[in-house]
Protein backbone atom coordinates (compact mmCIF):
# COMPACT_ATOMS: atom_id res chain seq x y z
CA UNK A 1 0.00 0.00 0.00
CA UNK A 2 1.10 3.75 -0.46
CA UNK A 3 2.33 5.61 2.30
CA UNK A 4 0.16 8.66 2.77
CA UNK A 5 -1.90 10.62 5.33
CA UNK A 6 -5.45 10.71 4.96
CA UNK A 7 -7.45 14.09 5.15
CA UNK A 8 -11.57 14.64 5.33
CA UNK A 9 -12.49 18.08 5.35
CA UNK A 10 -15.99 19.21 6.56
CA UNK A 11 -16.46 22.07 4.48
CA UNK A 12 -15.16 23.20 1.10
CA UNK A 13 -13.20 26.38 2.47
CA UNK A 14 -11.66 23.93 4.68
CA UNK A 15 -10.51 21.51 2.03
CA UNK A 16 -9.49 24.52 -0.55
CA UNK A 17 -7.05 26.21 2.75
CA UNK A 18 -5.61 22.60 2.69
CA UNK A 19 -4.64 22.70 -0.67
CA UNK A 20 -3.44 26.04 -1.00
CA UNK A 21 -0.54 24.55 0.60
CA UNK A 22 -0.30 20.96 0.41
CA UNK A 23 -1.86 20.90 -3.38
CA UNK A 24 1.50 19.50 -5.20
CA UNK A 25 1.62 16.86 -2.35
CA UNK A 26 -2.21 15.74 -2.72
CA UNK A 27 -4.39 13.23 -4.79
CA UNK A 28 -8.16 14.11 -4.45
CA UNK A 29 -10.58 11.80 -3.87
CA UNK A 30 -14.05 11.66 -4.58
CA UNK A 31 -15.76 8.52 -6.22
CA UNK A 32 -12.14 7.19 -5.58
CA UNK A 33 -12.84 4.68 -8.83
CA UNK A 34 -9.86 6.05 -10.35
CA UNK A 35 -7.23 7.02 -7.05
CA UNK A 36 -8.01 3.82 -5.45
CA UNK A 37 -6.39 1.30 -8.05
CA UNK A 38 -3.03 3.76 -7.84
CA UNK A 39 -3.59 3.42 -3.74
CA UNK A 40 -4.10 -0.43 -3.84
CA UNK A 41 -0.70 -1.13 -6.47
CA UNK A 42 1.27 1.54 -4.20
CA UNK A 43 1.85 3.47 -7.28
CA UNK A 44 0.29 6.73 -5.28
CA UNK A 45 3.21 9.40 -5.27
CA UNK A 46 1.25 11.30 -2.89
CA UNK A 47 1.33 12.64 1.23
CA UNK A 48 -1.67 12.97 1.33
CA UNK A 49 -5.63 11.61 0.00
CA UNK A 50 -8.23 14.54 0.67
CA UNK A 51 -11.59 13.25 0.65
CA UNK A 52 -14.02 15.23 -0.86
CA UNK A 53 -16.82 12.70 -1.45
CA UNK A 54 -18.84 14.04 1.74
CA UNK A 55 -18.25 18.10 1.35
CA UNK A 56 -22.22 19.25 0.60
CA UNK A 57 -21.36 21.86 -1.29
CA UNK A 58 -20.50 19.53 -4.10
CA UNK A 59 -23.89 18.22 -4.35
CA UNK A 60 -27.63 18.01 -5.52
CA UNK A 61 -28.97 18.84 -9.71
CA UNK A 62 -31.11 21.88 -9.97
CA UNK A 63 -33.00 23.97 -12.10
CA UNK A 64 -31.93 27.79 -11.26
CA UNK A 65 -33.72 30.03 -14.09
CA UNK A 66 -31.96 29.35 -17.18
CA UNK A 67 -29.05 27.30 -15.78
CA UNK A 68 -29.37 24.16 -14.81
CA UNK A 69 -26.43 22.85 -12.27
CA UNK A 70 -24.75 19.43 -11.05
CA UNK A 71 -22.70 19.45 -8.44
CA UNK A 72 -19.46 17.72 -9.10
CA UNK A 73 -19.99 15.29 -6.39
CA UNK A 74 -23.31 13.70 -7.77
CA UNK A 75 -22.78 10.44 -7.95
CA UNK A 76 -23.44 8.74 -11.63
CA UNK A 77 -26.44 6.71 -9.73
CA UNK A 78 -27.78 9.65 -8.56
CA UNK A 79 -27.53 10.79 -12.32
CA UNK A 80 -29.16 7.69 -13.87
CA UNK A 81 -32.23 8.40 -11.12
CA UNK A 82 -32.90 12.35 -11.96
CA UNK A 83 -36.05 13.33 -13.06
CA UNK A 84 -34.84 17.08 -13.72
CA UNK A 85 -31.80 15.49 -16.15
CA UNK A 86 -34.64 13.14 -17.70
CA UNK A 87 -35.84 16.51 -18.67
CA UNK A 88 -33.70 18.66 -19.19
CA UNK A 89 -30.57 16.91 -20.29
CA UNK A 90 -31.84 13.39 -21.37
CA UNK A 91 -28.07 12.58 -22.74
CA UNK A 92 -26.07 13.41 -19.62
CA UNK A 93 -28.56 11.04 -17.69
CA UNK A 94 -28.05 8.20 -20.46
CA UNK A 95 -24.37 8.25 -20.45
CA UNK A 96 -25.15 7.27 -16.90
CA UNK A 97 -27.36 3.86 -17.74
CA UNK A 98 -23.89 1.30 -18.72
CA UNK A 99 -21.43 3.12 -17.04
CA UNK A 100 -18.75 0.82 -15.42
CA UNK A 101 -21.30 -1.30 -12.73
CA UNK A 102 -23.98 -0.56 -10.46
CA UNK A 103 -21.88 -0.64 -7.71
CA UNK A 104 -19.50 1.67 -9.27
CA UNK A 105 -22.27 4.59 -10.50
CA UNK A 106 -22.96 4.24 -6.89
CA UNK A 107 -19.71 6.33 -5.77
CA UNK A 108 -18.04 7.61 -8.63
CA UNK A 109 -19.04 11.38 -9.55
CA UNK A 110 -19.09 13.72 -12.52
CA UNK A 111 -16.13 15.51 -11.64
CA UNK A 112 -14.52 12.69 -11.02
CA UNK A 113 -14.73 12.06 -14.23
CA UNK A 114 -14.13 15.08 -16.09
CA UNK A 115 -11.10 15.96 -13.54
CA UNK A 116 -9.68 12.82 -14.73
CA UNK A 117 -9.52 13.51 -18.21
CA UNK A 118 -9.52 10.35 -19.91
CA UNK A 119 -11.03 10.55 -23.90
CA UNK A 120 -13.07 7.85 -22.35
CA UNK A 121 -15.00 10.05 -20.13
CA UNK A 122 -18.76 9.17 -20.77
CA UNK A 123 -20.18 12.30 -19.16
CA UNK A 124 -17.62 14.66 -21.19
CA UNK A 125 -19.38 14.31 -24.65
CA UNK A 126 -23.14 15.00 -22.91
CA UNK A 127 -21.36 18.31 -20.63
CA UNK A 128 -20.05 19.39 -24.36
CA UNK A 129 -23.32 18.83 -25.92
CA UNK A 130 -25.04 21.39 -23.36
CA UNK A 131 -21.93 24.05 -23.54
CA UNK A 132 -21.57 23.48 -19.76
CA UNK A 133 -19.17 25.48 -17.91
CA UNK A 134 -17.22 24.18 -14.70
CA UNK A 135 -16.87 26.12 -11.30
CA UNK A 136 -13.54 25.82 -9.88
CA UNK A 137 -12.87 27.01 -7.04
CA UNK A 138 -9.50 27.67 -5.41
CA UNK A 139 -8.72 29.86 -2.03
CA UNK A 140 -8.60 33.10 -3.78
CA UNK A 141 -12.22 32.43 -5.63
CA UNK A 142 -14.19 31.43 -8.89
CA UNK A 143 -13.04 30.57 -12.01
CA UNK A 144 -15.70 29.82 -15.13
CA UNK A 145 -13.91 27.13 -17.07
CA UNK A 146 -15.77 25.75 -20.58
CA UNK A 147 -15.81 22.10 -20.92
CA UNK A 148 -13.56 22.68 -24.02
CA UNK A 149 -11.13 23.63 -21.93
CA UNK A 150 -10.75 21.26 -18.86
CA UNK A 151 -8.94 18.80 -20.73
CA UNK A 152 -5.79 19.75 -22.29
CA UNK A 153 -4.64 16.51 -23.42
CA UNK A 154 -5.20 12.90 -23.08
CA UNK A 155 -5.43 12.39 -19.01
CA UNK A 156 -4.27 16.20 -18.07
CA UNK A 157 -6.48 18.46 -16.90
CA UNK A 158 -5.97 22.46 -16.85
CA UNK A 159 -7.12 22.24 -13.32
CA UNK A 160 -4.05 23.47 -10.76
CA UNK A 161 -3.28 21.01 -7.83
CA UNK A 162 -5.09 23.77 -5.80
CA UNK A 163 -8.54 23.82 -7.22
CA UNK A 164 -11.49 21.83 -7.19
CA UNK A 165 -14.40 21.71 -9.50
CA UNK A 166 -17.54 22.76 -7.57
CA UNK A 167 -20.41 22.03 -9.98
CA UNK A 168 -21.38 22.41 -13.81
CA UNK A 169 -23.78 24.83 -15.34
CA UNK A 170 -24.98 23.48 -18.13
CA UNK A 171 -27.70 25.15 -20.78
CA UNK A 172 -30.89 22.80 -20.14
CA UNK A 173 -32.59 21.46 -23.34
CA UNK A 174 -36.43 20.42 -23.61
CA UNK A 175 -38.78 19.12 -26.26
CA UNK A 176 -36.56 17.52 -28.64
CA UNK A 177 -34.85 14.19 -29.64
CA UNK A 178 -31.79 13.47 -27.24
CA UNK A 179 -29.31 10.53 -27.01
CA UNK A 180 -26.14 9.03 -25.55
CA UNK A 181 -24.40 5.86 -27.43
CA UNK A 182 -21.23 4.64 -26.89
CA UNK A 183 -19.39 1.41 -28.84
CA UNK A 184 -17.39 -0.50 -26.42
CA UNK A 185 -15.22 -4.42 -26.37
CA UNK A 186 -19.13 -5.80 -24.90
CA UNK A 187 -22.39 -4.50 -24.20
CA UNK A 188 -21.97 -3.89 -20.09
CA UNK A 189 -19.14 -2.88 -17.72
CA UNK A 190 -17.03 -1.58 -20.81
CA UNK A 191 -15.03 1.56 -21.40
CA UNK A 192 -15.96 3.30 -23.94
CA UNK A 193 -14.54 3.19 -27.88
CA UNK A 194 -16.22 5.48 -28.68
CA UNK A 195 -19.22 7.62 -27.86
CA UNK A 196 -21.28 10.20 -29.20
CA UNK A 197 -23.95 12.77 -27.61
CA UNK A 198 -26.63 14.42 -29.08
CA UNK A 199 -29.57 16.88 -29.53
CA UNK A 200 -31.86 17.47 -32.40
CA UNK A 201 -34.53 20.02 -32.32
CA UNK A 202 -37.07 20.11 -35.98
CA UNK A 203 -39.72 22.81 -36.97
CA UNK A 204 -42.57 22.87 -38.33
CA UNK A 205 -41.57 21.94 -41.70
CA UNK A 206 -39.38 18.60 -40.62
CA UNK A 207 -36.23 20.34 -41.15
CA UNK A 208 -33.15 20.44 -38.05
CA UNK A 209 -33.28 23.73 -36.52
CA UNK A 210 -30.87 23.09 -33.40
CA UNK A 211 -28.42 20.60 -33.52
CA UNK A 212 -25.69 19.90 -30.88
CA UNK A 213 -23.15 16.92 -31.29
CA UNK A 214 -20.38 15.92 -29.14
CA UNK A 215 -17.83 13.04 -29.79
CA UNK A 216 -15.73 11.14 -27.46
CA UNK A 217 -12.83 8.42 -26.75
CA UNK A 218 -11.92 8.04 -30.21
CA UNK A 219 -10.36 11.87 -29.95
CA UNK A 220 -7.35 12.89 -27.71
CA UNK A 221 -10.21 14.44 -25.76
CA UNK A 222 -13.79 14.40 -26.30
CA UNK A 223 -15.12 17.65 -28.74
CA UNK A 224 -17.95 19.18 -30.61
CA UNK A 225 -18.64 18.74 -34.08
CA UNK A 226 -19.72 22.11 -35.45
CA UNK A 227 -18.50 21.22 -39.21
CA UNK A 228 -21.53 18.27 -38.95
CA UNK A 229 -23.89 20.88 -37.05
CA UNK A 230 -23.65 23.35 -39.40
CA UNK A 231 -24.02 20.86 -42.39
CA UNK A 232 -27.09 19.33 -40.85
CA UNK A 233 -29.04 22.68 -39.73
CA UNK A 234 -31.63 23.89 -41.99
CA UNK A 235 -32.04 20.81 -43.93
CA UNK A 236 -34.92 17.54 -43.85
CA UNK A 237 -32.71 14.44 -42.44
CA UNK A 238 -33.25 11.62 -44.48
CA UNK A 239 -30.91 8.30 -44.53
CA UNK A 240 -28.63 9.49 -47.30
CA UNK A 241 -28.22 12.90 -46.17
CA UNK A 242 -27.81 11.70 -42.50
CA UNK A 243 -25.24 9.11 -44.20
CA UNK A 244 -23.55 11.89 -45.69
CA UNK A 245 -23.01 13.65 -42.26
CA UNK A 246 -21.75 10.50 -40.89
CA UNK A 247 -18.93 10.42 -43.25
CA UNK A 248 -17.84 13.95 -42.65
CA UNK A 249 -17.77 13.35 -39.22
CA UNK A 250 -15.53 10.22 -39.81
CA UNK A 251 -13.22 12.62 -42.16
CA UNK A 252 -13.25 15.44 -38.95
CA UNK A 253 -12.00 12.64 -36.58
CA UNK A 254 -9.59 11.41 -39.15
CA UNK A 255 -8.14 14.98 -39.03
CA UNK A 256 -8.18 15.76 -35.25
CA UNK A 257 -6.43 12.11 -34.54
CA UNK A 258 -4.80 11.52 -38.14
CA UNK A 259 -4.38 8.24 -40.11
CA UNK A 260 -3.60 5.41 -37.70
CA UNK A 261 -3.79 1.43 -37.70
CA UNK A 262 -7.20 2.07 -36.21
CA UNK A 263 -8.73 3.92 -38.73
CA UNK A 264 -9.53 1.72 -40.81
CA UNK A 265 -12.39 0.21 -38.46
CA UNK A 266 -12.85 3.25 -36.47
CA UNK A 267 -13.92 5.49 -39.64
CA UNK A 268 -17.31 2.91 -40.49
CA UNK A 269 -17.65 2.32 -36.26
CA UNK A 270 -18.17 6.28 -36.05
CA UNK A 271 -20.46 6.70 -39.25
CA UNK A 272 -21.96 3.82 -38.16
CA UNK A 273 -22.85 5.30 -34.61
CA UNK A 274 -23.94 8.73 -36.04
CA UNK A 275 -26.66 6.69 -38.07
CA UNK A 276 -27.94 4.78 -34.80
CA UNK A 277 -27.86 7.67 -32.93
CA UNK A 278 -29.91 9.83 -35.56
CA UNK A 279 -31.89 7.81 -37.95
CA UNK A 280 -34.52 7.64 -35.72
CA UNK A 281 -35.71 11.25 -36.19
CA UNK A 282 -35.82 10.29 -40.11
CA UNK A 283 -39.63 10.50 -40.87
CA UNK A 284 -40.65 11.21 -36.97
Amino acid sequence: MADFKYIRPDNLPEALDFLWDNGQDTAIIAGGTDVMIDVKSGKLDKKYLLDISRLDELKGIELNGRDLCVGSGVTLSEIYTSALLASNALALQKSAVNFAARQIRNIATIGGNVAHSSPCGDTVPSLLLHDAIALVADKKGIQHIPMEQMATSAYMSSLTPQQIIVKFILTPYQDGYADFQKIGRRKELAISRMSMAAFVKKDSTGRISFLKLALGACTPVPCSMGAVEAFLTGKVPTRELLWEAGGLLAERMIEITGNRSSTIYKKPAVQGLFMRILFPMVGS
